[in-house]
């Protein structure tokens, strides 16, 4: 390296050093020997990154020489990269730390210990549940999608703390945890409700089938996670081998999940054609698409209020192709899509890095998909599904409205 470079450099570092300490700002120019050694532009760009990150560094110094307390530094820097994030003020994009990130990357494998719900920041900062799992306490002690979960432990949490909440909420089996639930009444009222749930270990078993009337197919996905493909081509061919003439999927309170999985069960289905695609603010798309091969049989999807993000791109991808019917509520309304990554200290994060819109162009986030016919569930309804076909006015309607396609 020449001489010049090297100067170079050291200026360069006792211009870091005096900006950090003394908010030196005023210079015009680098000399050495009254010779001009950066250009000018280079300059302005370097004092302005510095400007940026001395005011952090300084404010991070200042608080460790005063703040009353011992600072925890790794902390101090957890809550910078949090920070950083929140600024986006989208809830989606988060950093996770190690803990963190750790809990939530075991929901996507399907075992964890917990209650079994699964939760999304609201437009209004609060915790909302987009749906109980089926099958686990969290379920079983009454919790609803919307339900508002605004305590854990006693201690209150809001959207912006959601991953502490959660991360309490999960646990060793066979321990409790208190939750407090804000819900809206039939009069739009809010109700508090208090509820202590003894946390089980959550075996998610992702796919569910049986064969209603002889000859009508019945699964039910409750969630998209690393197991739900094979899971569910299982299954169908299960339901094939013994000559069913119409499917019913059930995709109601499925709050999602990993998006190449949602595909793959979507190939299955669909003709050829595009299932989704994706589209950055820079206008770079992919798409997503199905191949020839695919079951060809009548099909009904049921949808409701707690059908979100990966489930509305396989519900919008059959309504879009004109593949099946839709049947239920409208759907959650999460159109986005988050790139996740882990980083090299097991900390990671989630960022938005684009929205995606169902075959036909359509961006259904903060909006939802309108179901070909739509049908109310009684309010008092406790359990959904083939076990309560009785009570499931939605079920029964996709009955009725299969047997027509079939015919």
């Amino acid at each position: 390296m020449s001489k010049k470079r090297n100067i170079t450099l050291v200026v360069i570092l006792v211009l870091v050093t005096n900006i950090i300490t003394f908010g030196l700002t005023n210079l015009l120019t680098i000399k050495y020997n009254d010779k001009v050694i950066i250009p000018t532009s280079e300059y302005e760009q370097l004092m302005s990154s510095y400007r940026k990150y001395s005011k952090v560094m300084g404010l991070e110094n200042y608080i460790k020489d005063n703040f009353l307390k011992d600072v925890d530094d790794e902390k101090l820097i957890e809550g910078q990269l949090k920070g950083l994030f929140q600024s986006l003020e989208d809830p989606y994009s988060v950093y996770m730390t190690q803990d963190e990130f750790k809990s939530f990357t075991e929901q996507t494998q399907g075992v964890y210990g917990g209650i079994g719900v699964i939760v999304t920041p609201g437009e209004d900062n609060l915790i909302t549940v987009v749906s109980p799992i089926e099958g686990t306490p969290g379920e079983r002690a009454g919790i609803k999608t919307g339900d508002k979960i605004i305590k854990v432990n006693d201690e209150e949490f809001t959207a912006d703390s959601m991953d502490k909440a959660v991360k309490l909420m999960k646990g060793e089996p066979k321990t409790p945890v208190k939750i407090t639930i804000l819900r809206k009444d039939k009069d739009g009222n809010n109700e508090y409700i208090d509820l202590e749930i003894i946390r089980e270990e959550i075996r998610l078993q992702t796919v569910k089938s049986d064969i209603i009337q002889d000859n009508i197919g019945y699964i039910k996905i409750t969630s998209f996670d690393e197991l739900t493909y094979e899971d569910f081509k299982k299954d169908l061919k299960a339901l094939m081998n013994k000559g069913i003439s119409g499917i019913i999927l059930d995709l109601r309170n499925n709050p999602g999940g990993l998006l190449n999985v949602c595909v793959d069960i979507a190939d299955e289905l669909l003709g050829e054609g595009v299932i989704v695609y994706t589209e950055t603010r820079h206008g770079e798309r992919v798409y997503e698409r199905s191949d020839k091969k695919h079951i060809d049989i009548p099909l009904v999807v049921l949808v409701n209020e707690g059908s979100a993000s990966a489930s509305e791109i396989l519900a919008g991808a059959v309504k879009d192709h004109n593949r099946g019917l839709l049947i239920g509520n409208k759907t959650f309304g999460k159109g986005v899509v988050q790139r996740i990554r882990e980083l090299s200290d097991g900390s990671g994060f989630k960022l938005t890095v684009s929205e995606y819109f169902t075959p036909n162009g359509t961006n259904i986030h903060g909006v939802g998909i309108e179901p070909d016919i739509v049908v109310e569930l009684p309010e008092d309804i406790q359990e959904i599904g083939l076990d309560n076909l009785k009570e499931d006015t939605q079920l029964q309607v996709a009955i009725e409205k299969i047997k027509e396609l079939i015919e």
